[in-house]
């Protein structure tokens, strides 16, 4: 790895606080670009290169099936790196100053309906041993609390305060916030924390969340859970973590919560990234609408 490298590394992990996958996620992409300009262009310095050999990259990362959101996010990887050179003065003018990000499909992701996690919840409502009462307070505190799978995943046992009912989550470029919890959430962590102390072996003590080996859970798994569980109430394509974060932002703003108190809760920098929620909570609002509406009831 270049000197440069190793600082952008560096400027990524201690000044932007960047995960440790995001950071690496960042230099791969910009060594795959860097093996590419050597092989294409023959030159190792990519800190001179112009626009041209990006562009081919960028042709032929298209040519082989790569998708629009990954060719996007690459160049992402290489715009923050120019970016970084040229706040620390080592080159006066970014080769990717006037690109323009390929056209991407907007998905609108739709969330589960109230009715659909009410008749989850209602089946699972007396979960039995260590793994169904884990489950179900995985999928109870993913949609009281809108947290991220990562945030779940590395949730610490110290910062979980039945007392104070709150956790306190580390976000996005290890940003804390403190999440409050419902009373009814309450019982089941004190009801996975007995079960949890049960475990024969417990390995990842410092985490809270484990699987039945006393180990930290994984990317995975919770991605299966989620998909397991509200496969059998739901038709819906995408049955994911993040859907059921969604599903908590727009149930919240169909409800009447205030969007600058989402945007805290979710643990956005911005409220532009809240308001993508909106979305569905309009879709509501509009079926109310055409429902009441007397103009409407031909």
């Amino acid at each position: 790895m270049t000197n440069n490298l190793q600082s952008f590394r560096d400027y990524l992990e201690l000044e932007k606080k960047y995960s440790p996958h995001t950071i690496n996620a960042y230099l791969n992409d910009i060594l795959v670009f860097e093996t590419f300009n050597k092989t294409e262009f023959n030159q190792e310095n990519i800190e001179l290169v112009n626009y041209s050999q990006i562009r081919n990259w960028i042709v032929s990362l298209v040519d082989n099936n790569r998708s629009n959101v990954s060719v996007n996010r690459k160049i992402a990887s290489l715009k923050a790196f120019y970016k970084f050179l040229l706040k620390t003065k080592q080159i006066e003018v970014s080769p990717l100053l006037k690109h323009k990000a390929l056209k991407t499909p907007k998905n609108l992701q739709i969330p589960f309906s109230e009715k659909e996690v009410e008749e989850l919840l209602s089946q699972i409502q007396n979960p039995i041993g260590f793994e169904a009462i884990r489950n179900k307070l995985i999928i109870d505190l993913f949609y009281t609390t809108g947290i991220r799978r990562t945030e779940l995943i590395h949730l610490k046992s110290a910062n979980v305060n039945v007392s104070n009912s709150t956790i306190k989550v580390l976000g996005k470029r290890n940003k804390e916030r403190i999440l409050p919890i419902l009373p009814i959430v309450s019982e089941q962590l004190i009801l996975y924390f007995n079960e949890r102390a049960h475990l024969e072996i417990i390995r990842d003590n410092d985490l809270f969340f484990l699987t039945k080996k006393g180990i930290k859970l994984n990317d995975s798994l919770v991605y299966r859970l989620i998909n397991s569980y509200f496969s059998t109430v739901s038709e819906k394509v995408k049955k994911s973590p993040h859907i059921l974060r969604h599903t908590f932002a727009t149930h919240l703003l169909n409800n009447g919560a205030d969007l600058n108190s989402v945007k805290e809760l979710l643990g956005h920098s911005s409220l532009a990234s809240t308001q993508i929620y909106t979305h569905s909570s309009l879709a509501e609002l509009k079926k109310v609408f055409e429902e009441a509406h007397p103009r409407n009831q031909k």
